[in-house]
């Protein structure tokens, strides 16, 4: 088996920012990014083999169009790039990604946000459910008992 491949996918703001505190670990791996095309990930991730979802939000009107490009999108980052794990800090633009990574045996980590410390956001709760995560880490010790397997490490800070 050749060198790992790893996707690091989020949302761009805060859960873009979380993700690059692992960026140190990426240069173990054929690391490629995925997130949502924004002024502040395109700088963030300037000179790193990346792809774009189209930023949504789920209260918008054009939402179920934005979604539905997004899934097109992933299930062809997906085939295009095969890689073995993703990691993600959410948010809803990543869920298709996940999901679809199932088709190809590619293992999901999911870090639950740093600003969550007494209930899961919308993106765990669904992906836990759907019983796609591999791995859940979570970075307060209060989130442990909302994800029966999850681990606490400390924060990503």
């Amino acid at each position: 088996m050749g060198k790992v491949k790893l996707c690091l996918a989020s949302s761009t703001g805060g859960h873009l920012t979380q993700l690059l505190q692992l960026e140190e670990l990426s240069g173990n791996y054929d690391t490629f990014w995925v997130s949502e095309k924004s002024e502040t990930s395109k700088n963030l991730l300037k000179n790193k083999k990346k792809y774009y979802f189209i930023q949504q939000d789920r209260k918008q009107k054009a939402f179920i169009f934005k979604f539905l490009f997004n899934i097109f999108n992933a299930i062809f980052i997906l085939a295009k790039e095969r890689p073995n794990v993703i990691i993600t800090t959410g948010a809803g633009v990543v869920i298709p990604l996940c999901v679809f990574s199932k088709l190809i045996n590619c293992k999901v980590i999911f870090i639950e946000s740093f600003a969550k410390v007494d209930s899961p956001t919308i993106t765990g709760k669904l992906l836990y459910k759907l019983k796609v995560i591999n791995k859940t880490y979570v970075q307060s010790e209060k989130m442990l008992k909302h994800y029966e397997t999850a681990v606490y490490r400390g924060t990503l800070y």
